[in-house]
């Protein structure tokens, strides 16, 4: 899988794109992952890439001209399955959205900014929005790292233990059950027998009500 992502501030995915899963994913050669500097794509001598928004109003905008450039540039060279713009104005994330963009070959994941991106790119190259949450952050790269992440580790060869993903939160529209590890016993506090037994098919079964009891208590919506 290839993940193109677009960004005015590049340097803030260098971090979290270079250190545990992602890396490990990128090391075995199961993704690669590429960050795109809009300002290199920008207008005149100063690269410029933001502009004053028509019918006045606080906020810069993102121009089409430097976008439409990088993204023409990126197709011309490859197909992509979605060319992804992350915003709040968009439906919020779910695992059911993550499970399929893990199928998907190439994407395109563009990290917005400012007051947002001028609406003719949006209408001329972008198949999908998303945002992750009702609130605004001062940038898309926190977003698009996000995503990148929560594809990453559903790719086959990314994790360790492929089958960890699977038990994820969401992925059976339940929330976790517990989990326990050593020592059996802390200040009082004990790990329950049930996971003790060895009988895995009544651990399952204990795992699969907990799940449903904890999602029934914190996120009841996901039961309807």
């Amino acid at each position: 899988m290839r993940i193109d992502i677009l960004s005015a501030v590049p340097s803030l995915l260098d971090s979290f794109l270079n250190y545990s899963i992602v890396q490990r994913a990128k090391d075995k050669g199961v993704v690669e992952i590429f960050v795109h500097d809009i300002h290199l794509y920008g207008k005149g001598k100063y690269k410029q890439i933001d502009d004053y928004q028509y019918g006045g109003g606080a906020g810069m905008v993102l121009m089409i001209e430097p976008l439409d450039k990088l993204i023409s540039q990126l197709k011309s060279e490859r197909a992509y399955d979605e060319v992804i713009f992350m915003t709040p104005d968009a439906s919020v994330l779910t695992q059911k959205v993550v499970n399929d963009l893990s199928l998907k070959q190439n994407i395109i994941i563009l990290a917005g900014h400012y007051k947002g991106v001028d609406q003719r790119l949006r209408d001329l190259h972008i198949t999908r929005e998303i945002s992750i949450g009702d609130y605004v952050l001062s940038g898309g790269e926190l977003p698009a790292a996000v995503l990148t992440d929560a594809i990453v580790r559903l790719i086959p060869g990314a994790m360790n233990d492929e089958t960890s993903a699977l038990t994820d939160s969401f992925q059976d529209n339940l929330l976790s059950p517990p989990v326990y590890t050593r020592p059996v016993e802390y200040k009082g506090l004990k790990v329950p027998d049930i996971l003790l037994s060895g009988n895995h098919a009544k651990i399952a079964l204990w795992r699969e009500q907990k799940a449903e009891e904890i999602t029934r208590k914190i996120r009841p919506d996901l039961l309807k």
